[in-house]
Formats: C-alpha cells, sequence, structure tokens
C-alpha cells in the first residue's frame, strides 16, 4: 500500500533536472554563437578580398582597382593606376589565383588581412568597413592597442 508521503520530493527533482538542462543548454548556445561571431565577423571583408582577387585573375585591372575606389572619373592621386599594375598586375610576381587569406584582425573601422602568395611571400590589406574599399593598411601589419578587436 502506497503511503501519502512516497511520492514526496518527486517534483523537485525533475525541476532541478530540467533547470540543469536549460542551463547546460544556454551555455551551449552562448558558446556556438561566440564561436560562430567569431568565424564570422570579417566574413563581408573577406569575401570582398576575395572578389578583388578574381578581377585581378581575370585580368579585370580596372574593376579591381575600383574596389580600391579609384575609378578613371575619380583617379586616386596617392595611387595611380600605373604603380597598381605594378603592385598587382601581370609583372607583379605573384599568381592572384594562389593567393589565401592567413589571417584577418580587426581594428578601429576595418580590417587587416594578411595573405599568403606561398614562398614564404606575405602581404597586408586593408578593407574599410563603411565603404568596403580595399587599400593597404594604415599600420604595419599590426593593429595598436587603443584600435585592436573594435
Amino acid at each position: 500500500m502506497a503511503g501519502y508521503l512516497d511520492n514526496y520530493g518527486a517534483g523537485v527533482d525533475q525541476r532541478i533536472r530540467k533547470i540543469k538542462i536549460i542551463v547546460v543548454s544556454l551555455i551551449a548556445v552562448i558558446l556556438a554563437g561566440g564561436a560562430l561571431f567569431y568565424e564570422f565577423h570579417n566574413f563581408r571583408e573577406e569575401r570582398r578580398v576575395k572578389q578583388f582577387f578574381a578581377a585581378l585573375a581575370g585580368k579585370d585591372y580596372k574593376a579591381a582597382y575600383a574596389m580600391f575606389g579609384c575609378t578613371d572619373a575619380k583617379p586616386c592621386t596617392a595611387y595611380a593606376f600605373d604603380k597598381f599594375m605594378e603592385d598587382f598586375g601581370p609583372a607583379s610576381g605573384h599568381d592572384p589565383s594562389r593567393v589565401r587569406i592567413a589571417k584577418s584582425r580587426s581594428c578601429g573601422t576595418g580590417v587587416i588581412l594578411t595573405l599568403d602568395y606561398g614562398q614564404n611571400r606575405q602581404d597586408a590589406l586593408w578593407v574599410e568597413r563603411k565603404n568596403m574599399s580595399i587599400g593597404f593598411p594604415p599600420f604595419d601589419d599590426v593593429c595598436p592597442s587603443g584600435l585592436a578587436g573594435r
């Protein structure tokens, strides 16, 4: 014969188990969200640089130059097309189809992307977040400590 207090505390055990499941689930969601944020935070900027090198690989140098914010209508006085061709044209010495992004770091209003050309050749490009224009980093491939992670 079952007594009056035989099920005493059974509801408490179920409640504790539900709370544990909720807490573990929340921690898992937060960790997964943080990992996804870390992995894809600079996705747009990385995609822009890949588009830039795809244009170079397709020998569409005017389109690639336009990604620097320079066009025939609005040429860049500090970075002429001739200099751009020296840096990224066929005589530059690296194959744009083999470039890979080695590192991506947020820095202030933009992202510094370290590019690996193979054979221990690396270079860095800057992508400004607000207009997605490509350029050279304003810093020596290292973000000043006051701007890091912004």
